[in-house]
């Protein structure tokens, strides 16, 4: 508080509430790239998330996954990091999905947000890796060990 009694800002800017990647690549990916790309010299908190294909899924091992996207899929990431800056107070979002072969141990998702205090970092972030993950048109092969496969929907 001031000596008046007004409430001292919490920032000396507003929240930039910017969109600094949004992808869908069949490119590597890292959240190194994700985190870089949010940097902002309000941001006290940069919470990354890093989406990474392990060797297992239910009790059988995993060697690769494929994602495979709809023509849209870009698109629609770009809309939910836009919404996700927007809804909260955070200074930039960036996030990459990849597609093609993936091995085990590949980030498959990679996200970052930066706002000006952890607790705001921490929800957009979470609030944007369910929203990819949810509405994202992506199908999934899982290959296993012994060379049977599985695919999956996501959307």
């Amino acid at each position: 508080m001031t000596p008046d009694g007004a409430a001292v800002p919490d920032r000396l800017t507003e929240p930039g509430h910017r969109v600094a990647l949004a992808d869908v690549r069949e490119g590597l990916t890292t959240v190194a790239e994700c985190a870089d790309a949010v940097e902002d010299a309000a941001a006290g908190a940069v919470v990354t998330f890093g989406g990474v294909v392990r060797n297992h899924d239910g009790g059988r091992a995993v060697t690769e996954i494929e994602y495979v996207a709809h023509p849209s899929a870009a698109a629609l990431v770009a809309d939910v990091a836009a919404d996700v800056a927007r809804r909260f107070p955070v200074d930039a979002v960036a996030v990459v999905h990849r597609v093609g072969v993936l091995r085990v141990g590949d980030v498959a998702l990679a996200a970052a947000v930066s706002a000006a205090h952890r607790a705001e970092a921490f929800a957009a972030t979470a609030e944007l890796v369910e929203e990819v993950k949810r509405r994202l048109p992506v199908w999934k092969r899982q290959v296993f060990d012994g060379g049977e496969h599985e695919w999956t929907g996501s959307a």
